[in-house]
């Protein structure tokens, strides 16, 4: 059984001396992590979407696919709920993906049904609850969730 990783405190970026020797340490602001993290995981502006009015920023579909490669993430995914096509019933797809990064392991679920798709994803809830779950697990794994960063296939549901 895979266990979930708890966010990491703030890293210690560099120490700034203070008045009697004494050294204050001095961590990342949120701003800072996340141009180191768009650093390190070679994204481009491109990758992203920030919404200046509510404050929000969604990590695109190319973003996730570039962090996967670059960080040699493993993904497995695993059927929890498929209910498609009955009916008088609404689809509704829970698929639980399991994702590892070299000693970092995370599981989370993706979750679609006709509730919170567009009219247009509507013929696709698995291929959603897929990508919904696949993005919060590499979200996760590499510090950009806890930076208040979400995957595209999430601002359906999460920001209308």
């Amino acid at each position: 059984m895979a266990k979930i990783i708890e966010p990491k405190k703030p890293t210690l970026v560099h120490s700034t001396p203070i008045i009697g020797g004494e050294v204050k340490p001095k961590t990342e602001t949120r701003k800072e992590a996340l141009n180191r993290l768009f650093r390190e995981n070679g994204l481009v502006e491109e990758d992203v979407y920030k919404d200046k009015t509510r404050k929000f920023v969604i990590m695109t579909r190319t973003g996730i696919d570039k962090i996967v490669a670059k960080r040699g993430i493993v993904i497995s995914y695993e059927p929890v709920l498929i209910q498609v096509g009955q009916k008088d019933m609404k689809n509704h797809v829970i698929v639980r993906a399991s994702a590892q990064m070299q000693n970092k392991m995370v599981q989370s679920f993706g979750e679609a049904s006709d509730d919170n798709l567009s009219a247009f994803n509507k013929g696709y809830p698995t291929c959603m609850a897929e990508k919904r779950a696949k993005s919060r697990c590499v979200l996760m794994l590499t510090g950009f969730y806890e930076q208040g960063v979400y995957g595209s296939e999430e601002e359906e549901d999460e920001w209308r």
